[in-house]
């Protein structure tokens, strides 16, 4: 009987220590690393970061003075030009048939994407404009707004509005698996709604609470039906597409805002812009068995990435900052210095914290590439 209690002790005492398990690290030629930095500077806010792994463009939307979408070249990161009047730092979505493309701001601007020309705007029908995405089964838009309508469907083909959709939360990140299913989670409710691409209706919301909440960014292995929430809780939720089952939760960097998967790598990641920023790679070893592979440090507000997937490299977006040499006085969002924001995420949130902000290095803006 001692025997038998010393054991039930040694056991409570193990799960009331019990922490994330440590990453089981992948081989040194496997890791990724920081393979380069480009400093391109430019004043103005950022949020979204967007590989167009076709039409080897990297666009980067920028807000404040002179608001603009920067457009770089995806192999060199060199400069190829820009596309002017897109107030917002948002996103942006390239349809590869139609070679048109699409900034979510407001008015949603419809561009070129080989001359940079704008088509033409876009009314988001009272929407606030913030994720967009493409979605290859219907071929067709989605401008992401965290207000009625939540999703503006446009068809690229002339840029008319083909409807909207009621997800009954605040999106943020959507992924669709090439098959009719669209799932978009909602930062407000801690869920993921599914959508019927083809009917454009909502038609389950799978909840993320308790093992994580306030999703922001979206991953989705669509052979396997499997879902990567990347959340602020921080965790990374593991959920079945099919009924919206947790199969598991895995501990990521704080500060989230983006996230993927890359099905040649069979690899989750998430950027995670909290403290040093960190980019958290999670293994899919098989359809039940995951693990935290990798925890790479980035630049401190590296809150956004892409997944250029023709070379499987991650590229993140951050600025080099000043520290605060006095706490400064409190400023209103109408005089927050331009990219203030961005060291922490949007505002406050995501692990970003209050108090002191440092600020921008002047032409510290930055291109950072992970790769293996």
């Amino acid at each position: 009987m001692k025997k038998i209690l010393v054991l039930l002790a040694a056991v409570i005492t193990l799960m009331a220590v019990r922490t994330w398990a440590q990453p089981a690290a992948a081989p040194a030629d496997k890791q990724y690393s920081i393979t380069k930095k480009a400093k391109v500077g430019g004043v103005g806010g950022f949020d979204y970061v967007y590989a167009d792994a076709d039409g080897r463009k990297l666009y980067i939307p920028r807000s404040g003075t002179g608001a603009r979408t920067t457009v770089f070249n995806l192999d060199t990161l060199e400069s190829i030009g820009t596309i002017a009047n897109t107030p917002g730092d948002h996103g942006v979505a390239v349809d590869p048939k139609t070679h048109h493309g699409f900034v979510s701001c407001s008015p949603i601007v419809m561009f070129d994407s080989e001359t940079l020309a704008t088509i033409k705007t876009i009314d988001p029908q009272g929407g606030r404009p913030d994720g967009i995405m493409y979605e290859p089964f219907t071929q067709r838009i989605y401008v992401l707004s965290h207000s009625a309508p939540n999703v503006l469907v446009i068809d690229p083909k002339d840029g008319s509005v083909a409807g909207t959709i009621d997800l009954g939360g605040q999106p943020e990140q959507g992924q669709s698996d090439g098959a009719g299913h669209v799932y978009i989670d909602l930062e407000d409710k801690s869920q993921i709604a599914v959508v019927d691409a083809t009917t454009m209706k909502a038609t389950a919301h799978y909840d993320l609470m308790p093992k994580g909440g306030a999703p922001a960014g979206l991953g989705l292995d669509a052979k396997n039906h499997i879902l990567f929430a990347m959340c602020a809780t921080p965790a990374n939720c593991v959920v079945l597409t099919t009924d919206g089952k947790i199969l598991d939760a895995l501990p990521i960097g704080a500060g989230v805002d983006s996230g993927g998967f890359n099905p040649a790598t069979m690899e989750a990641f998430s950027s995670n812009g909290g403290g040093q920023g960190e980019l958290t790679i999670i293994k899919e070893d098989s359809p039940t068995s995951f693990v935290v592979e990798q925890k790479l440090q980035t630049m401190p507000g590296a809150k956004t990435c892409t997944l250029d997937s023709k070379t499987n490299r991650i590229l993140l977006i951050a600025t080099e900052m000043l520290p605060p040499t006095t706490a400064p006085a409190a400023v209103t969002p109408a005089t927050q210095p331009a990219g203030a924001a961005a060291a922490g995420g949007r505002g406050a949130g995501r692990g970003g914290g209050r108090g002191a902000r440092p600020t921008p290095a002047p032409d510290g803006f930055t291109i950072l590439v992970a790769s293996k």
